[in-house]
C-alpha cells in the first residue's frame, strides 16, 4: 500500500498549486485527477485575462495551467489521472483512500493529510425550474464552451444566454465570434452577476444586449429547441404575468451559478457553510475535520484564478506541515455582519504559527463609499475604505494577529460601515 504525506484531490489550478506547495515543504505528495489531463476547467478557457496577479502578464487558460503543470512535472510529485476516489475513511491519524482506474482497478492508499481541490459544477436548467419539454439545444455555459473550444463544434445558430455570470458573458462573445447570433443575455437580478470588465468587453464591444430583471420561464421544442419564453420579474425575482414574450432560437446557454463540489467533504461529515457552499475553515484552510484542507472553488467560488492558486498554496503548505507535526487547534469565530454575502475563513486558530491571515469576502449588495473593519474585543484591528463594493467582485484583505492577545472565548467581527 502506497503511503503519502498529502493527497490532493483535483488537478486544476488549486490542486496544482497545493501539490507544489506541499512538495516544497517536504511532503510526499500525490495528485488524483478524474480527467485524462491535468489543468481543470482552464483547458477549455482559451480567452486571455488569467495570471495578471500571479505572473504579471495576460495569459490564456491553457497557458496559465500549462505553467503550473510544467512545474509539477519537474518535481517529485506523483500524479494519477483518469482516477476516481470511491471512499475515504479516517483511521486514527491517517486516511485510507480507495481509488479506481483502468491501470490498477481498485487500489487503496494512505495519507496523513488531504487537500480537497475538487472545483465546482454548474447549475442546470432543472435547478432553476424552467418549465417545458426536454429538447436538444440547452447547454450550461461550460458545456457550450467545451463544444466550441475543445471539439470545434458550433452547437447552434441563434441562442439566448440566461444569466450574466462571467462564463455566460464570455460565451456570448465567443459564440458571436464563431458566427452564432446571440439574441441577448437575460438576468433575473436587477444587477449583473459578472465582472464589469466582462460586461464591457464581451457585451458592449459586440453590441449584445443585456436585459436585467428578465428570465426564461419556458422552453419549446420536441426533438430540438425552437423557442423560449422570456418574462419580466419583480424585485423578488418572481415572473410578472402578462410580460411574457416568445423568442425564437435553437440554443439556450445557462450561466445560472456555480456550486462547489463537496460530496467527498460531506461523506466525511465535514460541516458546510450554507453561504459559501464550501466547508468551514480556519486561516490555514483546514476544515472541521483534522487533516482535511479545502481550497479553490471547492471552498468558495472565486472570480480570479490567481486567488484560486493562492488558496491552493495555503492549503498545500499547511497540509504538509500538519503531516509532519500535529498541533492542537484553538478556534475562535470570525463573524461577518449581514451586509456581507460571506467571508472566508470563518475561524481563526489562535494556536497556529501562521499569524498572517488572508481573508476573502463579497458584499451582499452594491454599496458606495464603505469602510470594512475587523473588530476584536471592541478594538479595531483592521480598517480599509472602498469606493464601491459589488457582489460579483470578490475582495481580498490581509491582517496580522501576532500582536493580538486572542483568547479562547473571543471572536473577530467583520463589519461594514458607510
Amino acid at each position: 500500500m502506497d503511503n503519502y504525506d498529502v493527497v490532493v484531490l483535483g488537478g486544476g489550478p488549486a490542486g496544482l498549486a497545493a501539490a507544489l506547495a506541499s512538495n516544497e515543504c517536504g511532503g510526499k505528495t500525490l495528485i488524483i485527477e478524474r480527467e485524462k489531463l491535468l489543468g481543470g476547467i482552464l483547458k477549455q478557457c482559451i480567452h486571455d485575462g488569467f495570471g495578471l496577479i500571479r505572473f504579471k502578464e495576460k495569459l490564456s487558460g491553457p497557458e496559465y495551467s500549462g505553467r503550473y503543470i510544467d512545474m509539477v512535472l519537474e518535481k517529485d510529485i506523483d500524479v494519477e489521472t483518469s482516477t476516481f476516489v470511491t471512499e475515504i475513511k479516517k483511521q486514527g491519524e491517517e486516511f485510507l483512500i480507495t481509488i479506481v482506474n483502468s491501470k490498477y482497478g481498485v487500489k487503496k492508499i494512505k495519507a496523513k493529510a488531504i487537500v480537497l481541490a475538487n472545483g465546482c459544477r454548474e447549475r442546470t436548467w432543472r435547478q432553476v425550474f424552467i418549465q417545458g419539454t426536454r429538447p436538444a439545444g440547452i447547454y450550461t455555459a461550460g458545456t457550450a464552451q467545451y463544444f466550441v473550444n475543445m471539439m470545434g463544434y458550433l452547437p447552434f445558430k441563434k441562442c439566448v444566454v440566461l444569466g450574466s455570470g462571467d462564463i455566460g458573458l464570455i460565451m456570448a462573445r465567443r459564440l458571436t465570434l464563431e458566427g452564432c447570433t446571440v439574441e441577448g443575455v437575460y438576468e433575473a437580478k436587477s444587477t449583473p452577476s459578472g465582472l464589469s470588465r466582462n460586461i464591457a468587453q464581451c457585451l458592449d464591444d459586440f453590441s449584445i444586449p443585456l436585459h436585467l430583471s428578465h428570465t426564461v420561464t419556458r422552453v419549446f421544442g420536441d426533438d430540438r429547441l425552437n423557442a423560449v419564453e422570456i418574462s419580466k420579474v419583480d424585485e423578488k425575482m418572481i415572473p410578472i404575468p402578462g410580460t411574457e414574450k416568445i423568442v425564437e432560437c435553437d440554443g439556450l446557454v445557462l450561466s445560472v451559478g456555480l456550486i462547489p463540489e463537496n460530496e467527498i467533504a460531506e461523506s466525511l461529515n465535514i460541516k458546510i457553510d450554507r453561504k459559501t457552499k464550501g466547508p468551514f475553515v480556519d486561516q490555514n484552510l483546514m476544515t472541521g475535520l483534522e487533516g482535511v484542507f479545502s481550497c479553490g472553488n471547492a471552498l468558495h467560488v472565486n472570480d480570479l484564478v490567481d486567488y484560486v492558486s493562492e488558496s491552493g498554496e495555503i492549503a498545500g503548505e499547511n497540509a504538509a506541515k500538519y503531516a509532519k507535526e500535529h498541533k492542537d487547534r484553538k478556534l475562535i469565530r470570525m463573524n461577518a455582519d449581514s451586509k456581507f454575502l460571506y467571508a472566508v475563513p470563518q475561524y481563526i486558530d489562535i494556536n497556529s504559527l501562521n499569524q498572517k491571515v488572508i481573508a476573502y469576502f463579497r458584499s451582499r449588495d452594491i454599496r458606495d463609499k464603505m469602510t470594512v473593519k475587523l473588530l476584536y474585543d471592541g478594538q479595531v484591528i483592521f480598517s480599509r475604505k472602498y469606493n464601491k463594493l459589488k457582489p460579483p467582485e470578490m475582495e481580498r484583505i490581509t491582517f496580522d494577529i501576532s500582536k493580538l492577545n486572542l483568547k479562547d472565548n473571543g471572536e473577530i467581527n467583520i463589519v461594514m460601515e458607510g
